[in-house]
């Protein structure tokens, strides 16, 4: 049995304007990840007024990176910065944490990065 080095979860619910997304990223999160992401998010959020959009970005197996996606992220969140309520980031190591300070420089809402994922899904949904 092989090891996966690469893998994307998608998740989404929408009540409302109320929208929750996860995401489950195992390896490198690469620019076709965001081509895959980006359309959905868009496509839920379309022709709504006043989007309150919660994430959980499950990190634990995330190693990196590509430079293209890390742009993509970048351009998301600039375009949709005042669509993201809560961004919780759940995982393991320090660079995580440090992510989750620099993604609150980009979003009107808050991000926060926890070790322990029920953690995460509670802060999310208080």
């Amino acid at each position: 049995m092989s090891k996966i080095t690469h893998g994307l979860n998608i998740g989404l619910e929408r009540h409302g304007e109320d929208i929750f997304l996860s995401l489950k990223i195992i390896g490198t999160l690469t620019h076709q990840d965001y081509q895959r992401i980006t359309p959905i998010l868009e496509s839920a959020i379309c022709g709504l007024d006043h989007p309150k959009v919660n994430v959980l970005i499950d990190a634990d197996e995330l190693t990196g990176w590509e430079l293209r996606a890390a742009w993509d992220d970048l351009k998301l969140g600039l375009k949709h910065n005042n669509d993201f309520g809560k961004i919780a980031i759940y995982g393991h190591k320090s660079w995580q944490e440090v992510m989750a300070k620099i993604a609150n420089w980009f979003i009107s809402g808050e991000a926060k990065y926890f070790d322990d994922k029920n953690s995460a899904l509670t802060w999310l949904f208080d």
